[in-house]
Formats: C-alpha cells, structure tokens, sequence
C-alpha cells in the first residue's frame, strides 16, 4: 500500500482480528475441555474438532475467494512482514515438522546410525535454511515482481526451455512433498473420526480443497496464519505439561537436558537387562530364519503356502472355530504372491529382524554424537564417517533446498515491498523457533516417559490408546510379547516416527481434549503446506507450461479458473498416490528437498549473482543437476530394482541415502552451469585478428 497512515490502519485491523481469533480459540477449548468433564463421549470428541477445524479454514477460504490474478497468485502484494511471516512458518512447518521431526529425534537420537541421519540434522538444516532464503534469494526475487518461480528463469534467461524445466521441476518436488502432506491428513483424520485411513484421506482433503480452490494465494495466506496459531499451542501446550510434569517447569528447552543424563543411564541398565537380551536373540533367531528362505525363495514360498493350506484343511477336519479358519485363511493371503515380491518382503523383514537385535532394538543411544567410534576397531571407525557423512549430506540438502522451494519462495511475493520481504524471512524464522527449540526437548521427555512408565509394565495392563493406534495403521507401533513372559521390554515396543507427537498428549495422561488439540495442530501443519504446494503444482502447469508455452490465448480471470480446475485434479492425484502409503513422511519430505535443490539452487543463484551464467548453461545446470539426483533415488529405490531385477542391495555412493541424493545433484548443477556458461560466452567472444 503506497499511503502509510492507511497501511498502519490496515495492519491495526489485522492485529484485532487475530486477537478476537485467540480469544475464540481459548473459549472453544475451554467449551470442549468442559464437555469432557461433563461426560462427552471420545468418539465426539475427535470429530467436533476435525470439522471445526476445516469448516474454520474453509469459511476463511470462501471469504476470501477471488478470481483477480494478483489476488490468486501473489495475495496482492499487500501482505504485512510479521502476517506473512507467520503464513510462511505454517506453510513450511508442514506434517514433517510437527507429526514426525519429534518422532524422527526419538527414533534416531541426536547424530543418527550408518543407514540414517540424526534428527538434530533435521533441525539444523530445516532452520539455516533461511539464512540461505533471506541473503539469496528471497529479496532478489521479490524486487523483480514475480508470480511464480519459473517466472523467474524466462526473465533472466530467456527462451522456452528454462521456464519449462524450471516449471516441471516444481511439479515433481511439490508433488513428492504434498503426498506426504496428504499422508499426515489422512492419518490424523482417520485417528479423530476412526474411519478407514482412505476415508480420512478425502476428509481432509476437501478442507485443501476449500481453502486454495476459491481464493489462491489470498485465502491460503490467511488460512495459514490461523493454522500456525493452532500449531503452535498444539505443540507447546503437551511439552511443557510433560516438562512439568517431569521437571516441575514448563520452559521444556530451557531444562530437559536434565533428563539426557537419567536417559543415558536407563540405556545403559536396558542394553544390561538379560530379559533385553533374550529378546535380541530371538530376533536374530527370526533374521536367520530370513536369510535362509532367501537362499531359495521359490522353494521357501512353496513350502509356506503348503504349509497354510494343511493348516486350514487340518482345521477344518477337526471342526475347528469358524474365528480360527478365517484367521488361517488370512495367513494364506498375507503370504506374498510371487517369488519377487517373496525376496522383496524377506530381504526387508531380514533386515527389520537384524536391527531390531542390535542393543536397544537398533535404537542409537540418544546423546551419541554418530554412530561407530573414531578411535575404535576398523570397522567402528568406517561406522562412525558414514554416519558422520549422512548426517552432514541430510542437513546440506535441507538447508539448499529451503532456498529452493517453489511453494516457499512464492510466499515472499506477497509483501508489500523488498524490505518487507527480508523482514519477513526474519519473522519466519522467529516463528519456526518457537517450535524448533522444543522439539529436540519433546523427544527426550517423551522417550523418559516410555523408558520409566512403559516399560517394563504388564501385557494385561497395557494403555488403550497402544490399541487404537495399531488400528489406525500397524506400522505406527509394533507391541508383540517376544520372549513370552507378559512383560514389555524396551525390544518389544517399536513406535514410528509419524506418531511420537500425536500419541505425546495420551503418554502424558493430559485429558482427550489436548489429543485432539494436537491432532488438529498435525491437521493444520499438513493441510497449510498441501494448500500452497497444490498452488504451485497448478500454477506450474497451468501459468507456465500451458499458456506460456502452449501458445494458448486467454484471458488473466480464465488462466485463474483453469489453475482452480487443475488444482482439483492434482488433488485428487496426490490423494490417490498417499493412499498407498509409498513412505513414511520424513523419507518422502527430505526426497523433496533434495530434488528442490538440484533443480533450482545452482542456475538461480548464479543467475542472480554471477552476470556471465548463460541460458544454455542453466538448461544443462538443472538438468544434470536433477537428472544426477532422480538416478540415485530411482537406483536405490527396492522397488524400481525389483523391476529392473537388480540385486536388493543399494548402489550407495559414499554410504549416503538415496533421500541426500542432492548432495550429488547440486555440485553438479554448478559445475555444470559455469562450464556450459563460459564455454558459450568463450564461443560468442569476437576473434582477436593480430595487427
């Protein structure tokens, strides 16, 4: 806005509003912590607040619906710092950050194993990331009056093929992130109304639907400050109760090292405990059993399902119960059914059974720095660099790829000016550690809670909420009797990451109503990030590849009605796709990044600070660059090498996951930039004829 009095009017406007939204969302928590008390059932509970919160978002969408281009792409450039500040830390603390970052700390610990990066690297990279987006890129992009990313490459490189890359690279790293955005809201949603997973994945779409498809860039912005309001208390409210609860104080990043020592020590006496260890041995018992059917696999599957079948028929001779024929007859059918998909689901439950006989189930000890020892046998020594290596290349990807995320950068389009567009990163990132501080405590305190109440307690009195997870997905946590003596050890539990901060409230024994608090911050998280990813996906296709490129002649308010139309269909793809539940969301988000990263960081940057960066030089920069990092995720992939019909074992360079590819991808997209580059201006250089 170009008149200051009437921008500070507008800004104090916006200041009442959020404090009027507060204050309802305190009254409304006050409402459903009073109807708890009073006897409302938990099977109410869940689905008052999953459909309070999308019809929140959805009325905020409807008002806000437009079909001006500047107010669908940009929020008309008249986003205040701190607001947009706001909407950007919702839209980038997406179900990675909030449902699985915590989970992914637990499981890891601080510095990681060979096979996986620390969680303290996810922390690190994801925030200095945007110390990369605010010197950079971020006000650079936003003095050029942009509407999307690819904009960018056709004006300062010209030509077709670097908006066409540019935009088909935002494609597929903004559809890797929003299937696990998706994945999260089907999660979440199935856990509140206890509906198939599928079910709750259509549920909570038609709240993305909602608020991106009438408003674009002005609905969702708002919708993401409501939403980061949510997750932030829905986040701090159960870390500093367990903090309390633990420490007698709630300030959970100011004294939860305290509880590192007393973890450390409890590891120690569980990796001690001969009940810890003969559940060790029987998985190791259960891996070799594996790899000795994967010396034959057609003769092992053979042999299992002849087996079934004289179970049933054995069953069915003795007039057995109906419950255990059909039991059987499951068994049957979970077998695999061909020799591929035998040596695919052996190698993996071969591989599940090693780890799991490692000390403390193959969880690292948490405060360990990286796994191995640099002083140790050889062998500790090779550990301790491929950990140290994957934890550096995972935060690397992270923080370049910050600065190359499409649906992020977008975000600082919608400030008024460049100086606000700084402001803004600065704002993010003051919102972004608010919630990253606490959650490395959150981890540690949830961990102590399982280490010194669930453990060790009785089969017969084990908690509720252990069955009703399972429920929801088998995979967010394994509770078997291993050893057979009605006690859980710490070898028997097994807890995904996806479900760590979503199960925290009921660990903590804070009342329903804060589960589903929580459950409506993951909501949030997944649904802010799907809303702008979905944005630039359509974008991307619609804005940049179909009338750019296509040639076709339309109107600004028809391209506007055709992006909503193709952000329908992309929707309904990614739904599709997370319901077959390709990964977990850490694996899926960081591939993400990675791709991001390859594909923008090398030509951009040198393309905003080096004059001599050539148009042919970008194409081949991201090209390469992308091409280099999608072979290494494919090759490594077990999928796509079943396909191929390659051995199951990774092609890993240097150790490094296929989730860190970009570390490969991005030097080569600079190499390649500036060889291309100088190579092109060297050709078009006149000869100097001697005198």
């Amino acid at each position: 806005m170009s008149d200051p009095v009437a921008y500070a009017a507008y800004k104090l406007r916006l200041h009442r509003l959020v404090v009027t939204y507060i204050v309802g969302l305190a009254l409304f928590m006050a409402l459903m912590a009073w109807a708890e008390q009073s006897g409302l059932a938990r099977s109410w509970l869940g689905p008052i607040f999953l459909f309070s919160s999308l019809m929140l978002y959805a009325g905020i969408g409807i008002y806000c619906r437009t079909t001006d281009p500047q107010e669908y792409y940009v929020a008309g450039r008249g986003i205040p710092a701190m607001y947009n500040g706001m909407a950007a830390a919702a839209d980038w603390m997406s179900a990675a950050s909030f449902i699985s970052m915590a989970g992914g700390l637990y499981l890891q610990g601080f510095g990681g194993t060979e096979a996986q990066a620390g969680g303290l690297a996810y922390v690190l990279g994801w925030t200095g990331g945007f110390c990369l987006v605010a010197l950079l890129i971020a006000p650079h992009l936003r003095k050029l009056n942009l509407y999307t990313v690819p904009d960018y490459f056709t004006l300062r490189y010209g030509g077709r093929w670097p908006r066409v890359i540019a935009a088909l690279a935002a494609v597929l790293c903004s559809f890797t992130y929003v299937v696990a955005q998706i994945y999260g809201i089907g999660l979440i949603a199935s856990r509140l109304t206890g509906v198939q997973f599928e079910i709750g994945i259509l549920l909570g779409l038609g709240g993305v639907l909602l608020c991106s498809f009438l408003g674009g860039m002005r609905a969702i912005t708002w919708t993401q400050v409501a939403q980061y309001i949510i997750l932030l208390l829905a986040f701090l409210i159960p870390v500093s109760w367990l903090s309390y609860k633990q420490l007698g104080n709630p300030l959970a990043p100011l004294v939860y090292g305290a509880q590192l020592q007393k973890i450390s020590q409890m590891e120690r006496q569980l990796a001690s405990d001969p009940a810890e260890q003969q559940v060790a041995a029987i998985f190791l018992e259960r891996a070799h059993e594996f790899e000795a059917r994967l010396l034959d696999v057609a003769g092992a599957l053979q042999r299992e399902k002849e087996a079934a079948k004289r179970a049933i028929r054995d069953l069915k001779s003795q007039r057995a119960d109906s419950a255990l024929i059909v039991k059987a007859n499951r068994q049957l059918a979970a077998l695999p059914r061909d020799a591929v998909a035998a040596r695919e689901q052996w190698t993996r439950a071969m591989h599940e059974s090693y780890e799991r006989a490692r000390p403390l189930g193959g969880v690292p000890p948490h405060s360990q720095p990286f796994a191995g020892d640099p002083n140790g046998t050889a062998g500790e020594r090779a550990a301790f660099n491929t950990s140290r290596l994957n934890f550096l290349a995972l935060m690397f990807c992270l923080m370049v790829g910050t600065a190359g995320l499409p649906h992020l950068l977008t975000r600082y389009f919608t400030t008024p000016t460049v100086a606000e567009a700084r402001s803004s990163v600065a704002w993010t990132l003051f919102f972004i550690a608010l919630v990253y501080l606490s959650a490395p405590a959150l981890a540690s305190l949830v961990k102590f809670e399982v280490m010194s109440h669930l453990v060790g307690s009785s089969f017969d009195g084990l908690p509720p909420w252990i069955a009703q997870w399972a429920k929801v997905d088998p995979s967010l946590i394994s509770v078997a009797d291993v050893n057979g003596d009605r006690i859980l050890q710490w070898g028997e539990i097994r807890l995904g990451a996806d479900m760590i901060m979503l199960a925290t409230p009921e660990l903590g024994g804070l009342p329903y109503v804060i589960s589903g608090l929580v459950a409506a911050g993951g909501l949030a998280a997944a649904l802010s990030t799907a809303d702008g990813l979905l944005l630039t996906i359509s974008n991307a296709i619609v804005r940049d590849v179909y009338w750019h490129e296509g040639g076709h002649q339309m109107t600004a308010e028809r391209r506007v009605i055709l992006s909503k139309f193709a952000l329908l269909a992309v929707a309904l793809v990614a739904a599709m796709v997370a319901s077959l539940k390709p990964a977990e969301i850490l694996p899926l988000v960081a591939a993400s990044f990675s791709l991001a990263a390859s594909a923008f960081v090398p030509a951009m940057v040198l393309g905003i600070f080096w004059p001599g960066a050539s148009r042919r030089g970008a194409v081949a920069g991201m090209v390469a660059g992308l091409g280099v990092t999608v072979y290494y995720m494919l090759v490594n992939a077990p999928g796509f090498r079943g396909f191929l019909g390659l051995p199951p074992e990774h092609a890993l360079w240097l150790g490094i996951q296929p989730m860190s590819a970009g570390v490969f991808g991005v030097p080569m997209g600079f190499a390649v930039v500036v060889t291309v580059s100088l190579a092109c201006n060297a050709a078009r250089a006149p000869s100097r004829v001697p005198t």
